[in-house]
């Protein structure tokens, strides 16, 4: 389709920045499947467990995350991202193979995973993208939360502790030369986000961004 030059597209950010809001009609445009690596996630849970496979367990294990210091749960959050990235190689590899495109999304999404050259044999050539979205707020992300998730109430430790998180992986972003994209004005996230991905040739997209 013009106006895309990649395979795989990965959209990062930690939870509740709006990854969803852009994933779908971003794939939408594009006329490709969304991976949720959530799901990816889930059917790693299912097939070990937990000595298997501590770290991909630890929320089930240990569901004591709101009385963790944030510190201490960014630590957890990244640690089960790089627990996850040899699935993640392994998914993002096939699809560069069959060249089939997707796009992926999720809060366990690496920079350095973005970054690398080649995925499970597959040289990456420039068919990987990425795109992480960002929000600073904690009261934002209560907000986000409460939208989306009434029944919880207002979860600000989770929310504290995935600013924080998403403050992590948006420096790791900018060192990975990785585009970083704020998640508002949502109005023009998604407009946003190609432009940073380089489809500044779409007048469309420059009017919608603006």
């Amino acid at each position: 389709m013009p106006g895309r030059d990649w395979r795989v597209l990965l959209l990062g950010g930690a939870s509740g920045t709006g990854k969803s809001r852009v994933a779908y009609p971003l794939a939408r445009r594009y006329g490709v499947p969304i991976v949720e690596v959530d799901d990816l996630v889930l059917a790693v849970q299912r097939m070990t467990t937990p000595e298997q496979q501590p770290l991909l367990h630890h929320w089930d294990t240990h569901p004591d995350a709101g009385r963790l210091p944030v510190s201490r749960v960014v630590e957890l959050q990244a640690a089960i991202a790089e627990a996850l990235q040899p699935a993640l190689e392994a998914v993002i590899g096939n699809h560069l193979e069959t060249d089939t495109p997707v796009v992926i999304e999720g809060d366990y999404l690496l920079p350095a995973l973005a970054a690398q050259d080649s995925f499970d044999g597959q040289a990456a050539e420039g068919r990987v993208r990425a795109v992480f979205l960002h929000e600073p707020d904690p009261a934002q992300l209560v907000a986000n939360y409460l939208e989306r998730e009434p029944h919880e109430g207002e979860q600000r430790s989770r929310a504290e502790a995935s600013a924080r998180y998403g403050d992590w992986l948006a420096a790791r972003a900018v060192e990975q030369g990785i585009p970083v994209v704020p998640a508002r004005p949502w109005a023009t996230t998604l407009s946003r986000a190609l432009l940073d991905l380089g489809l500044q040739r779409d007048p469309e997209l420059r009017a919608d961004a603006r």
